[in-house]
């Protein structure tokens, strides 16, 4: 996982946007009518100094729709809580898991039946990195 700062090549201001929802079915008759733009910025991110972008290796987390090579919006100032998205570093290995909090302890849990959930044992080292906040998955 490539971890990196988020800077304004990231989300530049000035986005064109359409000032309806596009339907996936039939053609809008609104077609090519745009009203301003949007700053991703304050659409993506809550607190700039502490978000970045982190890229996500392997397939662990597809059922979360967070795929191979998606990059994920990630906040180190949110609280991480029962059911985030976290980038957590166990006993010195990064990882994006589902953080649940059990009455047995700690479980960072994958979303795809492939692989194991992982309960982070009493004396391991955990650190939560951040939170994440966003998926921008490639199409």
């Amino acid at each position: 996982m490539e971890v990196g700062a988020l800077t304004d090549e990231h989300f530049g201001a000035g986005i064109q946007v359409a000032p309806i929802a596009v339907p996936a079915g039939f053609p809008s008759p609104a077609q090519d009518y745009y009203d301003g733009s949007v700053d991703l910025n304050e659409h993506l991110i809550q607190d700039r100094t502490s978000t970045f972008v982190v890229r996500v290796s392997g397939d662990s987390m597809t059922g979360a729709g967070i795929s191979d090579g998606d990059e994920l919006v990630v906040d180190r100032a949110r609280r991480p809580t029962d059911g985030s998205v976290v980038v957590a570093i166990l006993d010195g290995e990064l990882t994006v898991k589902r953080l649940r909090l059990t009455r047995a302890g700690v479980v960072l849990a994958a979303e795809n039946p492939a692989y194991p959930d992982v309960r982070v044992p009493e004396l391991a080292d955990l650190s939560i990195w951040g939170v994440a906040t966003c998926c921008l998955h490639h199409l």
